[in-house]
């Protein structure tokens, strides 16, 4: 039988999602959970690979079992669990449904603080110098969705059978002083959404054109492109089947 996890971290203490020989992984933890309840050893399968210090308010997991379900299994997880990783809900699907493979969407959101607030500094980039200009931000975002190649955006060292994404939706959304980045598509490229972020900032601040940004995703050269922004200010939000 296979099974769904629904969680939530906050990625700052761990090195992405994925086990990782010398670093500590929400994967890892998320295994030992499971495999101490069902006293076997169990290795969860997780909808994505986020990066070092990314959060994630909304991620799946999946894994395989001939044992019925453990009564208040979302207790006992989260009893197990370190504070910073919360179950919400473990459910049945079909023995077919992979938590990767059959995802048809993902979003992120990116946060940008305008100005100074200790409070928020391990969930956003604090800009603290020059305004950004949003409405040049959302114009230039808006050419994402009429490119399916995003080598641009890549991780240069990275083994993918594709550059191709489909974009359906890049926006900027200002409130008060947070000023947060929504994306979604099908697939993203690593580091993709930190650079496309970083490059729509430069926009903002005057250093790269509404063509400029065009010309940079035509070039396919992740050199050209604008600086990965810090991962704490990355949230992945949303995950569709």
């Amino acid at each position: 039988m296979r099974y769904f996890i629904e969680l939530s971290y906050n990625g700052k203490k761990y090195h992405g999602w994925q086990i990782q020989p010398d670093a500590i992984s929400v994967q890892e933890k998320l295994n030992n959970a499971v495999s101490t309840i069902f006293q076997e050893e169990i290795q969860v399968v997780g909808a994505g690979r986020t990066d070092t210090g990314v959060h994630a308010s909304q991620m799946f997991a999946h894994f395989d079992i001939d044992k019925e379900l453990k009564k208040n299994i979302v207790f006992k997880l989260n009893s197990i669990l370190p504070n910073d990783i919360s179950v919400h809900q473990v459910f049945l699907v079909d023995a077919e449904k992979h938590v990767r493979f059959t995802a048809t969407s993902r979003s992120y959101e990116y946060k940008i603080w305008l100005g100074r607030n200790p409070f928020l500094l391990d969930f956003s980039w604090q800009i603290h110098s020059q305004r950004p200009d949003i409405h040049l931000m959302n114009e230039a975002a808006k050419l994402l969705l009429e490119y399916t190649d995003f080598q641009t955006f890549s991780k240069v060292k990275t083994e993918v059978y594709t550059f191709n994404c489909d974009v359906t939706e890049a926006f900027w959304v200002l409130n008060g002083s947070e000023l947060t980045f929504h994306i979604s598509a099908n697939r993203f490229l690593r580091n993709m959404v930190r650079a496309i972020v970083g490059t729509l900032v430069d926009v903002g601040l005057g250093k790269i054109t509404i063509e400029g940004f065009r010309a940079i995703i035509e070039s396919k050269n992740r050199s050209n492109a604008g600086l990965s922004v810090p991962a704490k200010g990355l949230f992945l939000t949303k995950i569709k089947y």
